[in-house]
């Protein structure tokens, strides 16, 4: 009997303790900003000092693959530097995106040409969807009333942009409050019109100052307008590693 009665009051108390460290939890995240949340989510897709990935793109229409690429992707905060890999045809090109700048390069070019990163990369990725997101500094957030994603609480953002740079005008964009990760997006025109979703999944982990992070393995584009048609990015191999200089330097960028 007595055992029992240790046994129920342990359980008690651990139970007791777990809520109050999910209460705790919860308090810390009620105190963040905006720009905060914003920020911790950018970290788990490519804002950190320095690191390196491999992004396939996949262009697909009622589950038949229409069209593929795979770039190698270097990033040191918001500056990227792309390395077409497949297909053979695209093998040598180059991106290079230096905040909210970008270039384009392939052999035979004489110098790099500026591109947007709102321009169609393949299906529904646009050119900065394979680079690091920067939604904290890049766009202004008006909160919106929570809401739930697959059973996550989420906090949910408008998000407008602050220059027509950036690569959507308007993003509606939903953080989990439990893992401060993005995991479902909706993308507006500038007139207002939905165009496409998508859905983030976090498969991968990268360890930063000695601790293991979430960082993300596939983006889910779905096209508003034909619903048949989706667009994977599969980031693989996310590597974190001091990158130097001359990676990101436009003047070295055609070697």
């Amino acid at each position: 009997m007595k055992r029992t009665m240790k046994l129920a009051i342990k359980r008690i108390f651990g139970f007791a303790g777990l809520l109050a460290s999910l209460a705790m939890v919860a308090a810390a995240h009620a105190s963040l900003t905006p720009h905060e949340i914003l920020k911790a989510a950018d970290e788990a897709r490519g804002n950190v000092a320095g690191v390196s990935w491999q992004v396939s793109v996949q262009s697909t229409e009622n589950n038949e693959v229409l069209d593929d690429m795979s770039y190698e992707i270097k990033a040191r905060g918001f500056d990227v530097s792309g390395l077409s890999l497949a297909p053979p045809k695209s093998r040598g090109q180059k991106l290079l995106m230096l905040s909210s700048s970008m270039w384009f390069y392939k052999p035979g070019l004489s110098k790099p040409v500026p591109i947007s990163q709102r321009q169609k990369l393949l299906g529904d990725a646009a050119y900065g969807d394979i680079a690091s997101t920067n939604y904290a500094e890049d766009y202004e957030a008006n909160q919106l009333p929570d809401e739930t994603v697959d059973g996550d609480d989420c906090y949910v953002f408008d998000l407008k942009a602050k220059s027509d740079k950036t690569t959507y005008d308007r993003i509606k964009y939903w953080v989990s409050k439990k893992r401060l990760l993005g995991v479902m997006a909706e993308y507006y025109t500038v007139s207002g019109k939905k165009f496409k979703s998508s859905t983030m999944d976090y498969g991968n982990q990268i360890r930063v100052d000695g601790q293991v992070r979430p960082f993300i393995s596939r983006i889910t584009f779905h096209s508003t307008l034909m619903n048949s048609d989706i667009t994977y990015l599969n980031l693989s191999n996310p590597q974190i590693s001091a990158l130097p200089d001359y990676v990101f330097d436009l003047n070295l960028f055609m070697r």
